[in-house]
């Protein structure tokens, strides 16, 4: 359950209450991206599932308190890193029938899984950096790292700290944090994890990592500092303007509502939403200078008007839960810090969203500057893993052109173009369970789910999404274990533990609804991460890749060919042609391509070989592979 930021649409700023953080500065601001997104290679890191580098920071029962599902067994201890995921942990029978947050019976296997805690800390990524660099990556999107009791950290405590297990000393850290007035940023102190933070940034940026941080300022949640004090105090709290409450006398009950929007509410399709619907600003000035006081302590941590020491910018999560005048006012503060930091978008397509607005309004210069592109995610997902007659070249061709219709090309170089996130299933699943029907559904409440481990065709299939990823608009995006060969259906199964090279795991032999004919073993797939190693190296190498325009060339339904050109104005262009048919074809290369002087050709098939020289104007393609010409005038 999230409780939101109460949103005023008609009206402008309101009298704030409590302790304001610095003012916002209202001056001009870039309109233009930062260079560097465009360039980006994303990872995205699940702290806790990362790398357990301190085993004297883990979880105890204390610091879980909150979490889901609700109870927390007095046997309750850390999981093993290499326990087969599908084995219950030995306090999960102490659970059996115990009442959850919400009121129901605890039963389900997911219901269990949600206490687990493997201990991943910030200086199991700290130790990691290395094995990042080989990787390729240049930028690090950490999915949120808030002090919380809950696994995802998406139910903060609060905003200003980093979690305390992630950091050298939670104990220290808890009795710190108590010692401070959550609304006064002046009392605010940098705990053991907070420092151990900036150190992270520190050496990310030492190896020309960026790094940003994930908030969703428009859902603190049913944790969070100002939440409790208006249940302890209810009219007489101070933030109870902070949250939109149907009732405000059961604050208790209802403080999840939010008052929608009616010509929003009943809009058919996310395009016809006018404009002027999502204005306005959150209703408490109070809540947006602690919004505020938050991004200038990551931004700028000492607060010298040096950014060099902090954070690339902000995933902004849930972002039509909070109106677009907000957003304007965020973008000048953040923007007035640091000019080059990031503003990415994670926004709703669900047509009863209470505060819809659509990529053409995030996307203007004054808001963001990129989105999380999941429509095309879903779009890919779909083209490159389901039977060969679902969907055509032509199709597909068609979806990718709407979805870039009428945005500024500048704002789609920078956006990021996932292939799998915390919303998601991992790579390897969502192909899987789009290559048959019977392996749809959530795993653990479908009994006819496919349990087995993605095989050597399914890989294949990732390959050719791959490179898709790596060569369309938008800077790729891997979720942290992809690359391993790592597998998982929706949350909480795609939140395993990360299978290091140097670790043994433990075989995936059983599972709690589904039949498994085969014993699953888990290890790290070295081929898997050569290929992403090779597709970042590829994209890095060749800025054409990432910021050059795109003109169809090839399309064949029948043959299931399917073709785009990546073009510069310094004479580079870069060919792709995917055969996702069952049969080897030949193409016809444009004769710019024969005609240049210095182009390579890359083979999905086989990586590792790179020819040189053109053979003819004409060229086999295998079937189910992609290939990849750079030319270079």
């Amino acid at each position: 359950m999230k409780y939101r930021l109460a949103i005023l649409v008609s009206v402008v700023l309101l009298i704030s209450c409590g302790k304001a953080a610095d003012p916002v500065v209202l001056k001009p601001v870039p309109t233009t991206v930062p260079q560097w997104t465009k360039e980006a290679i994303w990872y995205q890191i699940m702290v806790d599932r990362f790398y357990n580098a301190d085993s004297g920071n883990d979880p105890t029962a204390a610091t879980l308190v909150g979490s889901a599902p609700g109870y927390i067994p007095p046997t309750w201890e850390i999981t093993p890193w290499t326990q087969n995921w599908y084995s219950p942990d030995s306090y999960f029978e102490d659970m059996f029938g115990k009442t959850d947050i919400n009121g129901g019976v605890i039963h389900s296997f997911d219901a269990k899984v949600a206490l687990r805690r493997y201990g991943g800390d910030l200086q199991g990524v700290l130790d990691k950096l290395d094995y990042l660099e080989s990787l390729g990556i240049n930028a690090i999107y950490f999915s949120p790292i808030n002090d919380s009791p809950c696994a995802d950290k998406r139910q903060p405590r609060s905003w200003r700290h980093i979690d305390v297990n992630f950091g050298p000393d939670p104990a220290g850290d808890v009795a710190l944090i108590a010692s401070e007035d959550p609304s006064d940023p002046s009392t605010w102190h940098m705990t053991s994890a907070d420092t151990l933070f900036l150190e992270l940034i520190k050496q990310t940026k030492a190896r020309n990592i960026r790094l940003i941080l994930d908030y969703s300022w428009g859902a603190p949640g049913q944790h969070f500092w100002a939440w409790h004090d208006v249940l302890d105090n209810q009219q007489s709290s101070q933030y109870i303007d902070w949250f939109d409450m149907k009732s405000p006398d059961n604050v208790g009950r209802i403080a999840s509502d939010i008052t929608p929007l009616p010509a929003q509410k009943n809009a058919s399709e996310a395009t016809s939403t006018p404009r002027s619907l999502v204005q306005g600003d959150i209703k408490s000035q109070a809540a947006k200078a602690h919004i505020m006081a938050v991004t200038r302590r990551w931004l700028d941590p000492n607060k010298d008007g040096d950014s060099s020491d902090g954070v690339d910018g902000f995933m902004l999560s849930d972002a039509n839960n909070l109106p677009l005048d907000f957003w304007r006012d965020y973008r000048i503060y953040v923007k007035s810090i640091n000019p080059q930091a990031y503003l990415v978008g994670d926004i709703s397509t669900d047509k009863n969203s209470e505060m819809r607005f659509t990529a053409d309004l995030a996307l203007q210069g004054d808001v963001f500057d990129g989105l999380i592109d999941n429509g095309r995610y879903k779009a890919a997902s779909d083209y490159f893993s389901t039977p060969a007659q679902a969907q055509r070249p032509s199709q597909f061709v068609s979806i990718l052109q709407q979805a870039e219709k009428g945005l500024n090309r500048e704002y789609v170089y920078s956006s990021i173009n996932i292939s799998a996130s915390h919303e998601t299933p991992r790579l390897l699943s969502a192909l899987l369970a789009n290559s048959s029907e019977k392996t749809k559904g959530k795993d653990s409440n479908n009994k006819n789910y496919n349990a087995l481990k993605p095989g050597l065709s399914t890989i294949n299939t990732a390959k050719l999404l791959l490179v898709f990823q790596f060569t369309w608009f938008g800077a790729p995006q891997l979720l942290a274990g992809d690359e391993m060969g790592m597998w998982g259906d929706e949350s909480p199964h795609h939140q395993k533990p990360l299978i290091w090279p140097e670790y043994s795991f433990a075989n995936e032999s059983e599972h709690p609804l589904a039949s498994m004919d085969q014993v699953k073993e888990v290890q790290f797939n070295q081929d898997l991460f050569d290929y992403y190693q090779f597709l970042v190296k590829l994209r890095r190498a060749n800025p054409v890749l990432s910021q050059g325009a795109i003109e169809f060339f090839q399309q064949d339904d029948k043959k299931r060919l399917m073709s785009y050109r990546r073009y510069n104005d310094e004479g580079e262009s870069a060919y792709i042609v995917f055969n996702t048919g069952p049969k080897r074809q030949q193409i016809i290369l444009p004769s710019a391509v024969v005609n240049t002087q210095s182009w390579l050709l890359w083979h999905s098939n086989d990586s590792t070989n790179i020819l040189q020289s053109v053979p003819s104007e004409q060229l086999s393609i295998d079937a189910e592979s992609a290939i990849v010409i750079i030319t270079k005038h």
